[in-house]
């Protein structure tokens, strides 16, 4: 993935044309901005506060001449209001850098495949942009995403999402990476994949406080919304790995979700569950039920407000599922000890783990070299390599 990054830049928009845009500018807005852009062009945003409900259809970049959208300065191009702030269908080959989107009414960024399920929006990046403040408390996402392949979101912030919806939604999304990012005081959730979605990586984020279920590994999606159309599963291949949950109803939901895996984490106190294993598509005949996925390597803290570590609805296979070499600790309860729906292999429970104010450990934690040795991830949540015999949760010990 650096390798890819680096090649975007090295091939970015050399002697391309930069598209100056905002006040004062030759183009006042970047809708006016995206009907002239070319392949290989910059659209230059300059500071200030700009209206919603911008159209940037069929925007398109190509391999080797992206299209750049880019803050002049960073945070001080600001997208306020409207149904939403931008809104794109098809779009390709776009790096999208350093600006804010606020107070949306509808949703907040949002891109999609104009129903045109076999030709998806793709190649999307978005870095150091800030989605808040939903003005609107129903199923309102910060960025929504249907039909979109080959994304990466890294290093942005979500803040204050409307009650019930999604920093980050995701309906028949595939090959897509979200690191680095920070969610915090979310709705519903802070990121959900559902509806056919596939190969999606969340890595090194940070979820405070992130909705009732911080991560939604699948969900409900109407038949008709599936990309592909024939998908039998909401959702299958996805990784959560080097992140660091403090608060939500539940950390991690598998609802409905297959071949994914939930591995060194750090997780502390949740307020009713650690993970929830749930099929909430009943069509039992088309979709195969929530199993076959992993949880492993994680540390979970937790305290007295907790109900269960694990919650298991009707339809799933949760005897399918692998959990080991967890770390399990109840503060003022050094007895307590998870109920799983299988046995774990190689836990470690009644150990405080000593974690730091930065949800740390020292390498006297009982966690130090205690995990599983696997390959994947390859670096903790500070972007430091793990050993070769690994720590329980998001962080390697530095010696």
């Amino acid at each position: 993935m650096r390798l890819f990054l680096l090649l975007l830049f090295v091939h970015g928009p050399l002697s391309a044309a930069v598209l100056h845009t905002g006040y004062g500018q030759r183009y006042a807005d970047i809708a006016a901005a995206a009907t002239e852009a070319r392949p290989g062009d910059t659209i230059l945003l300059y500071n200030g506060s700009y209206s919603g409900n911008q159209d940037l259809q069929h925007l398109k970049g190509s391999p080797g001449k992206w299209i750049y959208i880019i803050a002049k300065k960073r945070s001080a191009v600001v997208y306020e209001g409207g149904n939403f702030a931008w809104h794109g269908s098809d779009v390709a080959y776009l790096h999208i850098e350093g600006i804010v989107f606020t107070k949306q009414t509808g949703n907040g960024l949002n891109f999609d495949d104009g129903s045109s399920y076999s030709t998806p929006a793709h190649h999307i990046v978005l870095q150091h942009c800030t989605f808040r403040d939903m003005a609107a408390n129903g199923n309102n996402d910060l960025l929504k995403l249907s039909g979109v392949d080959d994304l990466i979101v890294q290093q942005c912030t979500f803040l204050n999402g409307a009650a019930g919806g999604s920093g980050i939604d995701m309906v028949g999304c595939h090959r897509s990476i979200i690191r680095q990012c920070h969610f915090e005081n979310m709705g519903a959730n802070a990121i959900q994949m559902k509806g056919g979605s596939s190969d999606i990586l969340i890595e090194a984020c940070r979820f405070q406080n992130a909705g009732g279920r911080a991560i939604n590994l699948g969900g409900s999606t109407g038949t008709a919304f599936f990309r592909p159309a024939d998908a039998n599963y909401e959702a299958t291949d996805l990784k959560v790995q080097s992140c660091v949950f403090t608060g939500s109803g539940v950390p991690v939901a598998f609802a409905g979700c297959t071949r994914s895996s939930v591995v060194n984490n750090t997780i502390c106190k949740p307020a009713r569950w650690v993970i929830r294993i749930l099929q909430e598509n009943k069509d039992t005949i088309r979709f195969v039920k929530c199993s076959d996925n992993i949880f492993r390597n994680n540390l979970i803290y937790v305290d007295d407000q907790l109900r269960l570590a694990c919650s298991t609805g009707p339809g799933t296979v949760p005897e399918s599922f692998i959990f080991s070499n967890n770390l399990w600790f109840q503060t003022g309860n050094p007895a307590w000890k998870p109920q799983l729906p299988v046995a774990e292999h190689h836990s470690i429970t009644g150990k405080d783990p000593l974690l730091r104010g930065d949800y740390s450990i020292p390498d006297d934690s009982p966690a130090a070299g205690a995990g599983a040795r696997l390959t994947h991830p390859e670096r903790d949540y500070n972007g430091n390599r793990f050993l070769s015999q690994r720590a329980i949760g998001a962080f390697e010990v530095m010696h």
